[in-house]
């Protein structure tokens, strides 16, 4: 179910680093979260130079590459995973693609697994045990 996307502006960084990033946060995405890979969805979306204003300046003006990322899990996974991937993330951006670590931005969305669906089914019936399994480890 865990899915993340990285927003970068396009040209700015090399093809094979990319794709570097992409199979480095799908396998951190599933040691922190404990969850086979094939659950792992990572994506990268480029967006046009002119299309991005980072500071308040066009990035086609200046250059600056401030990506940003967001990543969906089910609720009830610990909040230190949750910071645990935002820094990794973060991390993986500036050994990567060289990014300036002040200039990343990243985010989590959790959604209730009666809201995400698995091939047109809730998660909410497919990963029940997983579900009461975190629930209960999160009670003290």
């Amino acid at each position: 179910m865990p899915v993340l996307n990285f927003h970068l502006v396009q040209g700015q960084h090399a093809a094979s680093r990319v794709e570097t990033l992409l199979l480095r946060a799908s396998q951190l995405f599933s040691e922190v979260l404990c969850c086979p890979i094939d659950r792992i969805r990572v994506f990268v979306t480029e967006h046009a130079a002119q299309h991005a204003c980072v500071g308040g300046k066009l990035v086609s003006q200046h250059d600056q590459a401030a990506p940003y990322f967001n990543f969906i899990v089910l609720q009830g996974r610990p909040l230190e995973d949750r910071h645990r991937l935002l820094a990794g993330f973060t991390d993986l951006l500036v050994e990567l693609l060289g990014c300036k670590r002040e200039l990343v931005r990243g985010g989590v969305i959790t959604i209730a697994p009666e809201d995400w669906s698995i091939g047109g089914v809730p998660a909410s019936r497919l990963r029940q045990a997983e579900i009461e399994a975190r629930k209960m480890a999160a009670k003290p």
